[in-house]
């Protein structure tokens, strides 16, 4: 009598053919509507109620933006502009901070209201301010650490030190991926990499299956994606020797079920070599037409937008554009002339995608997502040239905005105090932060779990409750 093991071994052929004919199939025609093998981890699964939005693309803005100099308007700053920070709000803040904390500065830049909702938006952001009957900016974002990676990680991943999953890998194990032919998870960032670098896109504990993939952005045309097209190979030969290869991993499989690395490995040859044809037509942006084009603009920002846009209409799960690589956004020297800069390169880009969104019917079921890990505070150390002061990290009441996807238009939500340096009205925690992101996807954060190691993991970890007031009804 054969046991269960033996019996997997000797119809080890017959599986592989069946694995071999359907790679054939698959791959028989680039031009085929993308399809996920049922069988394949990242076949496409429903969440635990009808969603708001099926698709997310986060415009990172890493370094962490000054709120009071775009979102979030502080008049009494501007009252008491360049005199010390007083010694009772002093003593509330972390050690840290409190030992950084020296003359107030009050942001150079005017405010206006826009649109129907009176939202104040910044002269820095003229573009955006025309969609501003669209945003919800939430201005009582609460952090952790006043530090860069954790910062990061504790944004991405839910956890300012430990590995952890990150967001996007959680919504692609909880929905699957929609196109057999992209990564469910891609991550734009030109010229590098951001702070804690392929920590921020990790699937950690989870299948690699699930991590983001990197794309800079900043490369020319079909290099983005390194050695993505053949040259020494024919289409129809390179298909047969995939075939072959897969096939040959089938088997192998088989003696080593359960290996979770191997699987990662084999789906991630079956995508790369699909990637070929979908790969180049996403990122080839001159089959887009001049006039959108022209919309986004010819620039490094404007590009990162739009492969945003192509890649989120393709099917992919989350997209995040990253501002560039380091921490761009970090202005502790020259802050207003590096906030100029960084706004008007970022302006009518952002302003072009939700234009975009809008007109392709995508923004009521696209959230985006803007914003960076921290804000800065509203003092600098001294003030002796205006024109070289900036300002340092700020975790207690930053600012970010969302739109479309579910989310309450034309509205803000939350507060500092008049000076910016707590949270004065309905905190929100990263924690809060992702359980409302995870439940405009359609997941209830606390049943979104992963075993590993004997304990059911969650994005939320212990915490988090969902900010029912910007989700539109």
């Amino acid at each position: 009598m054969l046991s269960r093991r033996e019996l997997l071994r000797l119809s080890g052929a017959g599986l592989g053919s069946l694995a071999l004919a359907e790679l054939l199939f698959n791959s028989t025609d680039v031009q085929a509507a993308p399809r996920v093998s049922p069988t394949s981890p990242l076949a496409d699964r429903a969440p635990h109620f009808p969603p708001r939005a099926k698709r997310i693309i986060h415009l990172f803005m890493n370094g962490g933006p000054s709120q009071m100099d775009t979102f979030d308007p502080k008049p009494e700053l501007n009252r008491l502009d360049e005199q010390p920070l007083p010694d009772s709000i002093k003593k509330q803040l972390q050690p840290t901070q409190r030992n950084r904390a020296g003359t107030i500065f009050g942001s150079p830049f005017k405010f206006r209201r826009h649109g129907q909702s009176g939202l104040e938006i910044s002269e820095l952001y003229p573009h955006v301010a025309q969609h501003a009957d669209e945003l919800c900016v939430v201005r009582s974002m609460q952090g952790e650490i006043a530090n860069h990676t954790p910062g990061l990680l504790l944004t991405n991943c839910g956890h300012s030190t430990l590995p952890r999953p990150s967001l996007g890998s959680w919504l692609l194990y909880g929905l699957g991926n929609e196109s057999d032919e992209l990564p469910g998870f891609v991550v734009l960032c030109p010229k590098g990499l951001p702070t804690a670098q392929s920590r921020n896109w990790t699937s950690a504990f989870m299948p690699g299956v699930y991590q983001g993939t990197h794309i800079d952005t900043a490369a020319a045309g079909k290099e983005m994606i390194p050695n993505l097209t053949r040259r020494d190979l024919r289409g129809g030969s390179q298909r047969a020797q995939i075939a072959l290869t897969q096939y040959l991993n089938r088997r192998h499989t088989l003696a080593r079920p359960g290996d979770e690395r191997l699987e990662s490995r084999i789906h991630s040859l079956e995508l790369a070599f699909r990637m070929q044809s979908a790969g180049t037509d996403a990122f080839d942006l001159t089959r887009e037409p001049q006039h959108i084009r022209s919309l986004y603009g010819e620039t490094t920002q404007g590009r990162n937008m739009l492969i945003a846009r192509r890649l989120a209409e393709r099917g992919v799960r989350y997209v995040q554009c990253y501002h560039g690589g380091g921490q761009p956004w970090d202005n502790h020297g020259s802050i207003v002339r590096n906030i100029k800069r960084l706004t008007a390169e970022s302006d009518q880009p952002i302003a072009a995608l939700l234009t975009d969104l809008k007109q392709r019917g995508m923004l009521r079921d696209t959230l985006v997502i803007w914003g960076g890990e921290m804000g800065r505070t509203p003092t600098v150390q001294a003030i002796k040239d205006r024109t070289k002061v900036g300002r340092d990290h700020h975790i207690d009441g930053y600012t970010v905005w969302l739109a479309g996807g579910g989310v309450r238009p034309g509205m803000t939500y939350g507060a500092t105090d008049e000076l910016g340096m707590a949270v004065a009205e309905n905190s929100v925690p990263l924690h809060d932060f992702h359980a409302t992101l995870l439940h405009l996807m359609g997941f209830d954060h606390k049943r979104l779990t992963y075993r590993y190691s004997g304990r059911d993991f969650r994005l939320t970890d212990v915490h988090g409750r969902v900010v029912h007031d910007i989700v539109d009804a």
